[in-house]
């Protein structure tokens, strides 16, 4: 895209029939667009409208430093929900292009760590968001996740960190299963993404299963991810990566159809 706004594309939303999309990036801009597919519903081309600012709670653009849009959610009602890395915080939106609502921010959101805050951000069927930070502060410490219902916040329960894989997106699929996409940097080797998805209840996560883990440089730096189910059935998982703004980097669209597994 012609657009100097355009690139650090960090969060993805695929509607239902998998034809259009919204992203944001995590310099607090936003777009709607098209995908063209074939036969087999593989996407072959890609139309985007213009990049355009996220509004604070008046016409304003967020200022700058509050704009690090991560996480990305939208309510079948259309209300859509962003979470922020670097002031961790969760705002609602009645529509993408209005005026913000600032969810209650609880005392854990206040000391998080800069940069490595709220980039994952998930709703389920019943309104009920959750969100985690990128990392949790140690490599055997789980990513506490944070559970939003009846206008307040909980700590519900955690969930278990692998190595040096960081938590960079979060959906919960028409399978009602949440799924977790993180992401690993090898340095000039690249980066490796693994999505593991999980079964969702009041108790916490459990049935965890490795749905893909990509080679070190298959993909660029996948940070957004949305999950639905196709005209066949089966469920598809599709990520955008983040270029950072970087000239070797790429904005890519990654999809997969996941193989059911037997019960």
């Amino acid at each position: 895209m012609d657009d100097p706004r355009f690139g650090g594309l960090s969060a993805i939303e695929v509607t239902p029939d998998g034809a259009s999309f919204l992203a944001i990036s995590d310099r607090g801009f936003w777009t709607r667009g098209t995908f063209t597919r074939n036969a087999e519903g593989q996407i072959t081309a890609v139309q985007a409208g213009p990049m355009r600012a996220l509004r604070g709670k008046g016409e304003a653009p967020l200022a700058a430093r509050r704009n690090d849009s991560e996480g990305l959610a939208v309510a079948p009602d259309g209300t859509v929900y962003v979470s922020f890395e670097n002031i961790a915080r969760v705002l609602r939106y009645d529509r993408i292009d209005g005026p913000a609502e600032n969810l209650p921010i609880p005392q854990a959101f206040t000391v998080m760590q800069q940069n490595s805050a709220l980039e994952a951000l998930a709703i389920g069927p019943d309104g009920t968001l959750y969100t985690l930070p990128e990392r949790s502060g140690r490599l055997d410490r789980p990513f506490p996740v944070y559970r939003f219902r009846d206008g307040r916040w909980d700590q519900p329960f955690g969930l278990r960190r692998d190595g040096g894989f960081l938590a960079v997106g979060a959906d919960i699929g028409p399978d009602g299963r949440f799924y977790l996409l993180e992401r690993e940097f090898h340095g000039l080797s690249g980066f490796s993404s693994r999505v593991r998805s999980f079964a969702l209840s009041d108790s916490g996560l459990s049935d965890e299963r490795t749905e893909l883990q990509s080679a070190v440089g298959q993909h660029d730096n996948l940070e957004g991810i949305s999950v639905w189910r196709d005209r066949s059935g089966a469920i598809r998982l599709t990520m955008i990566s983040d270029d950072n703004f970087y000239f070797f980097l790429g904005t890519d669209i990654v999809e997969y159809r996941i193989t059911p597994q037997p019960d």
